[in-house]
């Protein structure tokens, strides 16, 4: 199952892009679980360093900023495969 990562400290940004991610989903009935990394401690590690981050099963796609909807539905469509 696809496993994704919305990293960033539950800002606005943050929470569209968590929005976008499970509209992706919904719209193309792709299985995945929506995990949102708030613990500023942790991004670093994770390997974001600009937020919102977006991380596709352990894989930093985007940061520092919201991904449009298409190119989100291109990335997770491949990383559901």
């Amino acid at each position: 199952m696809l496993n994704i990562k919305v990293v960033g400290g539950g800002c606005p940004n943050c929470q569209k892009l968590a929005q976008l991610c499970q509209e992706v989903l919904t719209d193309n009935q792709i299985a995945a679980d929506i995990e949102k990394i708030t613990d500023h401690d942790k991004f670093a590690d994770l390997g974001v360093f600009m937020t919102p981050g977006l991380i596709l099963n352990d894989t930093v796609v985007s940061s520092g900023k919201i991904p449009s909807k298409e190119n989100l539905k291109t990335w997770i469509t491949e990383a559901s495969i």
